[in-house]
């Protein structure tokens, strides 16, 4: 899929400017069946609402990335909505498993989904090289792990000290999405709390969206914020609450009541489908 670029007039030059447009016609605009999707966002900022239109609207046969895949992609899964996961740690915070994901993975339920399995490392020097156009990205790892058997990871020897490296391929998401805090009205967008990858997902996708809790006329720097300029996201959209139940620092607060709830109601495959349709997230 090639980007849509609007341009704007900057000192006699032409620059890229993100469009300002509504969740559903940002996913609309972007997510395909059988396109692969980072829904990135680090135990805060998650995409909840992104990732919750992208099943409204039905899409399917999905490669789903992410870092640390919870309820969201358990949701994701559990719908038949993924063909393959490409992730690191997978669980409910605090609770335990995710009970969608393992039932899909030991039971082929409501389909057989395809893993790829990498360390935490591992997929943030991905996202690292993806972002930096490179091909793979070199690092210390794996090494006495049985991954190393059940992966996509090399070995390569320095050419200047002749140590032996791991190599990961490089991660490049036909689609990213993260969530962030606000943005301005060029597209501008500025995040801050716990660090992700929401930079590194966005510069090393084929297309962009973010969702913000508020749009401001003008972006107001925080310390240890991280500013994504309008110029790398195709599409930002006005999403208030849009990473409930996880949060946004200093918009809203992590529901935790949920995460627990979550457990019960995602144990039981019937129990699951009622939830999912009463949430409108299940056809």
């Amino acid at each position: 899929m090639q980007p849509v670029r609007t341009l704007a007039a900057e000192g006699g030059g032409l620059r890229h400017v993100a469009q300002i447009v509504s969740l559903s016609e940002a996913v609309a605009e972007t997510v395909r069946d059988g396109v692969s999707l980072a829904l990135e966002g680090f135990t805060h900022l998650i995409p909840f609402a992104a990732g919750h239109e992208v099943l409204r609207q039905g899409r399917r046969e999905l490669e789903l990335i992410r870092m640390t895949p919870d309820i969201l992609y358990d949701q994701m899964v559990g719908v038949g909505a993924a063909r393959k996961l490409v992730f690191s740690y997978g669980g409910n915070p605090g609770v335990g498993s995710l009970h969608r994901f393992r039932d899909a993975v030991e039971h082929g339920w409501p389909r057989a989904i395809e893993v790829e399995e990498h360390s935490h490392a591992g997929m943030a020097n991905r996202y690292v090289a993806g972002a930096a156009k490179l091909p793979f990205a070199v690092m210390r790892g794996y090494a006495g792990t049985d991954l190393v058997e059940h992966t996509q990871v090399a070995t390569v020897r320095c050419p200047f000290t002749g140590e032996e490296l791991a190599a990961v391929p490089a991660l490049r998401p036909d689609v990213a999405i993260v969530h962030a805090q606000e943005s301005d009205r060029d597209g501008n967008v500025q995040l801050w709390g716990i660090p992700g990858v929401q930079k590194e997902a966005v510069l090393a996708a084929g297309r962009a969206v973010v969702t913000v809790e508020r749009i401001v006329d003008r972006l107001e720097l925080k310390p240890g914020g991280v500013v994504i300029p309008g110029w790398v996201i195709d599409f930002v959209a006005h999403a208030p609450g849009g990473s409930l139940p996880s949060y946004a620092l200093g918009v809203t607060e992590r529901d935790n009541d949920f995460y627990r709830e979550w457990d019960v109601i995602s144990r039981d495959r019937e129990h699951f489908q009622g939830w999912m349709r009463e949430q409108g997230l299940l056809r």
